[in-house]
């Protein structure tokens, strides 16, 4: 279940969630579902008394606790007296000085949400006032959630100040200083220990393509320039290599290869976490499981580089060193990307190459100029 649907669902479970929560299953009316968290444990049960496009909802009954997240004790306990301010990203000096006597800051965090508990809590704990935590994904109102759970009117800090939260954001990934005076030291020190500047963060360069495209061969190239030009570290995903090993057991039905990818995806997204260059090189052939690899990629605080090898089918077949395409044309291999099974051609791609027009150099060539464009690596070698 996607976590900000469980999220919805735990606000639900407590009262504190405006209206029932649909979950994306296919069900029918006096259907029981079992829904189970991220660990893949049971923690609540619904009656379905509702469907549309997919979606059920019904009458809620807690079974566990869900697995507890970071910083779980400062979801636990009574509502705090002071007034109540709900905040979604970090407090700075102006912020301060407007918040009444008294203050309890509630962070909100959640799935869709700018900023994760591990940056949040210490750079509103370095305020030196009380902190709460709640989790409350993007599309539901903060504010909204937080009075139904405090039970009265909650403040929210004014947007207006000499720094919008976007011009944070951009000096952290320039690694340039802020304005004198705008935040407390320990604010400051947590925002740039989770935000490095853009030409040390971690990257995941995800190659897609159909097989045969050439994307194990551009990516190979892309990381023999990244280790000459910079001082990187790199971890190659590529789609082979990995089935020995992280995928190994898994088939080639529509659920395992989605799973194959979302395996890559998790251990990408772990390596960029670290300040590591993961590449990887898998088919990727569904858009909704790429939209995942990004997801994990930003909630790891790493870019995301998306390489669309737009080579045409007639190229990658007439290229197939393995057969592959002439059995599953003769109905040897189902679910064949291309052939019997769908690729979903890539509308978000940062870098679209075709290898069968543009030689290897040049198509390396047009990934780096995207990566010294994002201020990924530098325009000159190291």
């Amino acid at each position: 279940m996607p976590d900000a649907v469980a999220e919805e669902v735990e606000l639900a479970l407590a009262g504190w969630h405006p209206r029932q929560p649909a979950v994306p299953a296919p069900a029918a009316v006096g259907d029981e579902l079992v829904l189970v968290d991220r660990e893949a444990v049971p923690f609540a049960r619904m009656l379905v008394s509702a469907v549309a496009e997919d979606r059920a909802s019904g009458e809620l009954e807690r079974l566990r606790a869900r697995s507890g997240g970071l910083f779980a004790p400062l979801h636990d306990g009574p509502v705090p007296d002071g007034d109540v301010v709900v905040c979604t990203a970090p407090l700075h000096r102006h912020d301060l000085l407007a918040l009444p006597e008294g203050a309890v800051l509630v962070g909100v965090v959640g799935a869709g949400r700018a900023y994760p508990a591990e940056v949040l809590v210490p750079a509103l704990a370095a305020t030196g006032l009380p902190v709460r935590l709640l989790t409350v994904p993007a599309q539901l109102d903060a504010a909204a959630v937080v009075e139904r759970w405090a039970g009265r009117p909650v403040t929210v800090p004014s947007a207006a100040g000499p720094l919008t939260q976007q011009e944070v954001l951009d000096l952290l990934d320039a690694g340039a200083t802020f304005p004198a005076g705008f935040t407390l030291p320990g604010v400051e020190e947590a925002l740039r220990r989770w935000r490095v500047p853009l030409h040390r963060r971690g990257t995941v360069l995800l190659f897609t393509g159909l097989s045969g495209s050439g994307k194990s061969t551009l990516a190979r190239a892309v990381v023999e320039r990244v280790l000459e030009r910079t001082a990187r570290s790199v971890t190659v995903l590529d789609g082979d290599v990995v089935r020995t090993m992280l995928s190994s057991g898994l088939g080639f039905s529509r659920p395992d290869r989605e799973l194959n990818v979302r395996r890559i995806g998790w251990v990408a997204a772990e390596v960029a976490r670290h300040g590591g260059t993961a590449v990887c090189a898998p088919i990727a052939p569904y858009a909704a499981v790429r939209a995942e690899v990004r997801a994990m990629a930003e909630a790891a605080g790493a870019a995301y580089v998306l390489v669309h090898v737009a080579t045409p089918l007639e190229v990658c077949e007439a290229r197939d060193r393995k057969g592959l395409y002439a059995r599953a044309r003769a109905g040897e291999i189902p679910e064949f990307t291309g052939i019997s099974d769908p690729y979903d051609v890539p509308e978000d791609a940062d870098v679209r190459v075709d290898t069968s027009e543009l030689p290897l150099g040049e198509a390396v060539d047009r990934v780096w100029a995207h990566l010294v464009e994002r201020g990924l690596v530098p325009s000159t070698p190291r």
